[in-house]
């Protein structure tokens, strides 16, 4: 399959409209089960109690607003380079869910430092460099709605996307180069996972259930995006037909 075939806004158009319904319902059923094992299945946390549970949601959260950030990043750079419609199409259709689960991952992170910290929110390194990705997010989607022609906001937002995926290495070696008071990572490639295997499976299963979430809603909202750019298209009319 020739990639460069699905450049063209109208074919890639069709394409996600064939993908978009299976990475749903693999997000829903990877859901359902990742919330029964973790919230069900997996023991209390010695250490932590009931609280830790709320793991199964920071964690995915955390993690895709920081890969969303690094894909959008990834299209602005093809957009650039090779001045490609879908590409700043995508990143906009990306930048949303992005904004979402960094939402999450501070909302999440809030209640889980309450009990564990005894309190809602520090000016922590990596906690402040979660928000400024939020941030980062909202100015990216912010920006593109301030400029009414598409091609030049695709190009305004990509300099913020490119430039703002500094700051994704940041929060995620932020434990490792500051004292801070998030814990580090539970899960390491090098040194396996410090967590219980059920846990670590019920938390495995909330990723990838995120991870489909994200793929299936952003390929839904770049058709949008797609009919309303290419609205006098002749292929438009004759599908909206």
């Amino acid at each position: 399959m020739n990639l460069f075939t699905y450049a063209a806004p109208s074919r890639f158009y069709f394409l996600a409209g064939k993908l978009w319904p299976w990475f749903a319902t693999i997000a829903i059923v990877l859901t359902l089960v990742g919330m029964y094992i973790g919230f069900f299945v997996a023991p209390t946390d010695f250490q932590q109690g009931e609280a830790y549970r709320i793991i199964f949601i920071h964690v995915p959260a955390s993690w895709m607003s920081m890969i969303i950030y690094l894909a959008m990043a990834f299209w602005a750079v093809i957009g650039l380079t090779f001045n490609s419609r879908i590409s700043g199409m995508m990143a906009s259709a990306l930048a949303p869910t992005g904004a979402l689960m960094a939402f999450i991952s501070l909302w999440t992170g809030a209640f889980w430092g309450k009990p564990m910290w005894g309190t809602y929110w520090v000016w922590d390194a990596r906690l402040t460099s979660e928000l400024i990705l939020l941030f980062l997010y909202i100015g990216f989607i912010a920006l593109r709605a301030a400029i009414d022609d598409p091609r030049r906001a695709d190009k305004a937002a990509a300099v913020i996307a490119i430039v703002g995926a500094i700051n994704v290495p940041i929060i995620y070696f932020s434990v490792k180069w500051w004292n801070t008071l998030h814990q580090g990572a539970s899960v390491s490639v090098t040194k396996g996972s410090s967590m219980a295997s059920i846990m670590l499976t019920a938390m495995l299963i909330m990723s990838l259930a995120f991870w489909a979430y994200s793929i299936a809603i952003a390929l839904y909202r770049v058709r949008t995006i797609i009919l309303e750019r290419e609205q006098h298209a002749d292929w438009v009319k004759n599908d909206l037909e």
